[in-house]
This record gives structure tokens, C-alpha cells and sequence, in this order.
């Protein structure tokens, strides 16, 4: 779930613990167990037309939380993307299913794969087995959206710490090439020997990556391992390191990504 805070910060309830600190322009609804945020944002003066609608092509965000948390928790992550090329753009933000975490002393909860332990650093056992299960249910909502119309190349796979990790294995699994995978605090998720199985044509989308260098859940570690991988499979690869960033993701993360997706995004014809 999310809250805002001084760093100007989108925590997730991800790993461990839920993270509440100097909420700020939020409303908090408590309903049972289940925290809705409310989202107050400044409104942006938008110059668009129907024309400009009509030619915004039809494209495809699918966002895969942390563990631990929920789809719909991550939802308002869509209000902060209104430019004009995202009109036409279909969100999607599934829940992982309840599993057993070993790092969590094996107790059940949303989790897309294992994970052995917490901290992750580049050196952290890989569930492989686990990760390819999930990567199949990735592939498949994927396919549903290139089959009802739209361009792959329009397609876009987002995911955050355990999401970003999966993420990853999902763009770089698939049979064609996608519009980009963003990784947001996530590590890579298999050994180098699976690197073979990539599809030619996946390893010509391209990824962002993104990781805060203070991240004691994902060390940073971690991330700085993914980009030597992805030059080692032929995988292009933006990385950027936000300094005293710890486990969340900031409003200056979303914004990058906003403006790397639209110079991706393919125009209807």
C-alpha cells in the first residue's frame, strides 16, 4: 500500500512491515484490516483534443506489486501518468497469489514466487522453478491483451522489488519483443545459464532500471548486479541510481518513467 512522506515517496507494504511515516496528502480509510488511500493530487492543465485522442495509440501497463502487498493497493500509481498518450492506455494491477516465503519463516502470504531470504543481495539463493510458474502467468495476461488488439510494442511490464524481479524474467521470457520492462528495486531473479533461453526477440526490449541506494530490504548490491547480466545476454538496459533512496519508489522515479514510456509508445495509424 502506499503513503506519502516527506521524501516525497511512494512506500509499499513490501518485505516485511508496513511503513506510515508523516503521511501528506493522503486520506487514510480504515476499513477491517484493509487501508484505502485517497489521493489528493494538483490537477495538471492538460491541452489535448479529439484529435489528439484519436491518434494516442492503444497501449498496455501491467504493474506487479511487492511482496506481501496487493494490486489494488497500488492503483493510484496510474493518477500521476495524464499526458495525453495515456488515454487510450489499459492499466492492469493483479494481486499475487497467497504461498508459503520461507524468508518469512514459511508463513503464507501474496508472494509471486520464493524468496530464501531478506535482505536480497546479488548473491541471494534464486527460486528458479518458482519464478518460471509465475512467468506463465505473467506471459498469459500479456497475451490476452496482445490478442484482443494490442501492438506488443505498445505493451509494458512494471513491477516493484519482488514485481521487479519478476518483471524482468516475464519481458525477458517472452516470445517477442514488448515495449520495455521497468525494474524498481528488484534483482535478478535466475542464473546466468538461463540466459541461453532467452528469445532473440526479447532481448531487443529495452529495460529501466531503477534502485535507491540506501535499500536495506533489496540492497543496492542487487541492483548494480542486473545491468553486467543484461550486457552479458544483449539486453539494453537504463539504469539509475537514486542516492538516498531507501525501499519505496518516489514521485521522481514515476515521472522518469512517464517520459520513458511515451518516447517508447508507438503511434495508432
Amino acid at each position: 500500500m502506499y503513503c506519502r512522506t516527506k521524501g516525497s515517496a511512494w512506500r509499499t507494504r513490501d518485505m516485511h512491515s508496513i511503513l506510515l511515516t508523516n503521511p501528506i496528502a493522503l486520506l487514510a480509510v480504515i476499513l477491517g484490516s484493509t487501508i484505502i488511500f485517497i489521493l489528493f493530487l494538483q490537477p495538471r492543465h492538460l491541452s489535448s483534443s479529439p484529435k489528439s485522442d484519436s491518434m494516442a495509440a492503444r497501449s498496455f501497463v501491467l504493474w506487479l506489486h511487492g511482496l506481501g502487498d496487493s494490486g489494488p493497493a497500488n492503483e493510484p500509481i496510474k493518477t500521476l501518468f495524464r499526458s495525453s498518450e495515456f488515454r487510450n492506455t489499459k492499466w492492469s494491477f493483479p494481486s499475487a497469489p497467497e504461498n508459503p516465503v520461507t524468508c518469512n519463516y514459511g508463513m503464507r502470504m501474496p508472494s509471486w514466487f520464493d524468496i530464501q531470504e531478506i535482505p536480497v543481495t546479488a548473491d541471494s539463493p534464486k527460486a528458479e522453478s518458482d519464478v518460471l510458474k509465475a512467468v506463465q502467468n505473467v506471459h498469459a495476461m500479456i497475451d490476452k491483451e496482445v490478442a484482443a488488439g494490442t501492438d506488443p510494442n505498445n505493451v509494458f511490464v512494471c513491477g516493484f522489488s519482488q514485481g521487479g524481479a519478476l518483471t524482468l524474467a516475464s519481458v525477458l521470457l517472452y516470445p517477442k519483443k514488448l515495449g520495455g520492462g521497468a525494474v524498481f528495486s528488484g534483482w535478478v531473479p535466475f542464473n546466468s545459464s538461463m540466459i541461453e533461453k532467452f528469445p532473440e526477440d526479447a532481448k531487443k526490449t529495452p529495460i529501466l532500471w531503477s534502485h535507491g541506494m540506501a535499500d536495506r530490504t533489496v540492497l543496492f548490491e542487487a541492483g548494480q548486479a542486473g545491468p553486467p547480466f543484461l550486457q552479458q545476454a544483449g539486453v539494453t538496459c537504463e539504469f539509475k541510481a537514486y542516492p538516498g533512496l531507501g525501499h519505496s519508489i518516489s514521485n521522481e522515479e514515476l515521472q522518469f518513467l512517464e517520459s520513458w514510456i511515451k518516447t517508447r509508445l508507438q503511434s495508432s495509424s
